[in-house]
Order: C-alpha cells, then structure tokens, then sequence
C-alpha cells in the first residue's frame, strides 16, 4: 500500500475520526450500562428480599458492589467492542480511498 505525504488537513481529519469513535463508544457504553445496572438490580433487590441466605450476607454494600460490577464490566466491553468495530471499518475505509477505489467495487 502506498501511503501519500502526510498533510496537517489529513492529521486534523484523523484527529476528528478518533474523536468521533471514542464519542460513539462512550455512548454505547452508557446505554449499556444503564441497561446491565437494571438487569442487575431487579434479581439482586429480589434475592435480598427472597432468599434467606442473600438477606443475612448481602448488605447495602454488597447489594451495590454486584450492581456497579456488572453496570461497569458492561460500559467497558461495549465502549471497547464499538471503538474497535469503528475503527475497523474507518481503517477499510481509508485504505480503499488511498487507493483510489470505491467502495463495494
């Protein structure tokens, strides 16, 4: 693959690219999260109330550890899975303009 001069307007383009990327998986993350917290919360406050073995050795604190856990493991593999699929196809992108193809072609 031959590369072209680098140009501050190609630097600058890149520079907007990544941002665009890491504001698209700071995004998805947060709807993950939100998501993950609520499909965490509901079974944890039910066992809590349920079981008997949750009620005596789960407190507050443990009840909101599991729940943070699970809401932050969330944010990350999303928020990491989406920078990383964006960036994929800007990269298939990018090398089919530098060659002077289109897309599909």
């Amino acid at each position: 693959m031959k590369m072209g001069p680098v140009t501050l307007s190609s630097l600058d383009q890149k520079l907007a690219m990544a941002k665009r990327c890491s504001h698209e998986g700071v995004v998805a993350g947060a709807k993950a999260a939100i998501v993950a917290s609520a499909a965490a919360a509901i079974p944890t406050l039910a066992s809590v109330r349920m079981l008997p073995w949750a009620r005596s050795n789960l407190n507050h604190t443990a009840q909101a550890l599991i729940i943070s856990t699970v809401a932050g493991a969330a944010y990350f593999i999303v928020a990491d899975k989406t920078v990383l699929a964006s960036a994929r196809k800007n990269s298939f992108k990018d090398a089919h303009h530098q060659s002077g193809k289109k897309l599909g072609s």
